[in-house]
């Protein structure tokens, strides 16, 4: 599937590349938690993670961390603006983390995914764990890929 654009045009100038920190705050807050403060979405842990953004015609539109410990990868805060949801860019980013990970011969990926995505995650071939928590009113359960 390749992303595309809001008319059926395919995205042309879609870019992947490592961002710093704090570019992923803002598209996390609005996508993730708009209704809690700007600091809820900083993690303590994001200076020891891989930060990774989607840019259309220059203009960030995705984000999501890594944080790979013991041989495995943990990906946190995956998120894409809402107008340009539906349309493959997720996908694509997790795919590229997911070579990465290949790439580092890790072992294991997972994320805590909101349960209401579950069936997203579960396409790009990852496994419930049935391991369920609830985090500031959002239901969530732990899915992973073996590679």
């Amino acid at each position: 599937m390749f992303p595309i654009d809001s008319d059926g045009f395919l995205f042309l100038k879609m870019i992947i590349k490592q961002v710093k920190t704090s570019e992923t705050w803002q598209v996390r807050h609005e996508v993730m938690w708009p209704d809690q403060p700007f600091e809820f979405v900083q993690l303590e842990e994001d200076n020891s993670g891989l930060h990774f953004g989607v840019f259309i015609d220059e203009k960030l539109v995705s984000i999501v961390s890594c944080f790979i410990s013991d041989n495995e990868m943990q990906f946190r805060k995956l998120a894409v603006l809402p107008e340009y949801q539906g349309r493959g860019i997720a996908s694509e980013l997790l795919n590229y983390i997911f070579e990465l990970a290949r790439k580092k011969e890790l072992r294991r990926i997972w994320c805590n995914a909101r349960t209401n995505k579950k069936s997203f995650y579960e396409k790009l071939g990852m496994k419930d764990t049935f391991q369920i928590f609830s985090k500031a009113g959002q239901e969530f359960t732990i899915m992973e890929i073996c590679m």
